[in-house]
């Protein structure tokens, strides 16, 4: 994998978690700023998905096997969105507290992710 996608796409979730974060402890919903956030961090998951199999479709193989590097990028991929959704029907703090878990869960994916494939 690309290590500096990797990277930018940790720290940008992990900023994103921080924001959120912020959001919740001032007992705020997620707002359509944080939704402009979510979408930048989704975008970059969604470049990564499609350089993992790129790599794969190229004859790259991770080192923890083809199946469960592709189920981390799904999940990876998925996270955010997912987070975004469940803030849409929770318009309270607790949406943004849901957004924040899903920056820090994604950055840690990134890690395991770098892991796999061999790094």
């Amino acid at each position: 994998m690309l290590d500096v996608l990797t990277v930018v796409t940790g720290v940008a979730a992990l900023l994103l978690g921080a924001w959120c974060g912020w959001a919740a402890y001032r007992d705020q919903p997620t707002k359509d700023w944080h939704f402009i956030g979510m979408a930048v961090v989704t975008l970059l998951a969604l470049v990564q998905l499609a350089v993992g199999i790129v790599r794969l479709a190229g004859g790259g193989t991770p080192e923890q096997g083809t199946t469960v590097f592709v189920a981390y990028l799904l999940g990876a991929f998925a996270c955010v969105p997912a987070a975004g959704f469940l803030s849409l029907g929770e318009r309270t703090r607790w949406g943004s507290v849901t957004v924040a878990a899903s920056g820090v869960v994604l950055a840690v994916l990134e890690v395991r992710l770098h892991d796999i494939w061999g790094g």
